[in-house]
């Protein structure tokens, strides 16, 4: 079998696997669960099935190193116990008839996730296919950036991991935490940094293929681009639960920016209170 078809037949298991498991437990984030570990498994396939070559394994690395940190994170969270299920989940549920959800939920998370699994890793791919030359100063320039982002999604999953322990031990000690939200460090200067440092991690990876080829423009390109698309549903989705729960998170949205780190906007803070007060008046 060639390893696309290895791919391709692992991708169908883990798929099918998830949907199941997702209809017997009534937990729907069986694919967050493996969302860390397959990717690792695909480029590796790659990697062996090409003999070993450098490039390949390299990538098989730094996803390995992505996957390592990512996995450490959700188990902290409490994401691989039973109950770990995506807060966002349960208020889509309450929010959609139970046949609309079922079908949701054999389509979008089961299938369509797990199909975009693959499709960001596919890069490996047009790797595979190439002539392979041998690795070269780009190789170590896009590497560099690669761990780059991985720092820096590293450091803003362990700032909202402190901020929520702080949460958590306020609340024990029977007060209310105050601000309800994170809004400083990495936070401070865009409102979803892991997501930014998440997305730019595959756009690099994708960056091997180009350094591979030396053609910009690899249909490979497709998960990187459908992976941003996901997660800008995800960030609206996201906001609009914090919207609910916290009446300064407009006054966060206008100062800080949505994804891609920036500088915040001064006086944007006051224009969000008065047009929510007036909108509320």
């Amino acid at each position: 079998m060639t390893p696309l078809a290895v791919c391709l037949v692992l991708c169908a298991v883990i798929t099918a696997a998830t949907w199941i498991l997702s209809v017997v437990t009534r937990e729907y984030s069986w694919v967050d669960r493996i969302w860390s570990i397959a990717p690792v498994a695909y480029v590796w396939v790659f990697a062996v099935a090409s003999g070993y070559d450098a490039r390949l394994v390299l990538m098989a690395v730094l996803v390995s190193a992505w996957g390592a940190r990512l996995t450490f994170n959700f188990a902290r969270k409490g994401g691989y116990r039973p109950g770990g299920e995506d807060y966002r989940w349960a208020v889509l549920r309450e929010r959609m008839p139970r046949p609309a959800f079922a079908a949701f939920n054999l389509f979008f998370i089961s299938i369509y996730q797990n199909a975009l699994i693959l499709l960001f890793c596919l890069p490996a791919l047009t790797v595979f296919d190439s002539a392979r030359p041998a690795l070269g100063p780009w190789d170590l320039v896009v590497s560099i950036v690669f761990l780059a982002f991985l720092v820096g999604e590293t450091v803003a999953d362990e700032q909202q991991w402190r901020f929520h322990e702080w949460k958590a031990a306020e609340r024990a000690a029977g007060r209310t935490p105050s601000p309800g939200f994170l809004q400083t460090g990495l936070f401070r200067v865009s409102r979803h940094p892991n997501f930014f440092f998440e997305q730019a991690q595959w756009w690099v990876f994708y960056a091997f293929a180009v350094v591979a080829t030396g053609v910009w423009l690899h249909w490979s390109i497709a998960g990187a681009v459908l992976l941003t698309l996901l997660f800008m549903g995800s960030t609206v989705f996201t906001e609009w639960i914090s919207r609910s729960r916290y009446p300064d998170y407009d006054a966060y949205r206008a100062r800080t920016s949505a994804i891609v780190p920036w500088f915040p906007r001064r006086g944007a803070e006051v224009t969000a209170t008065t047009d929510r007060t007036a909108a509320s008046g």
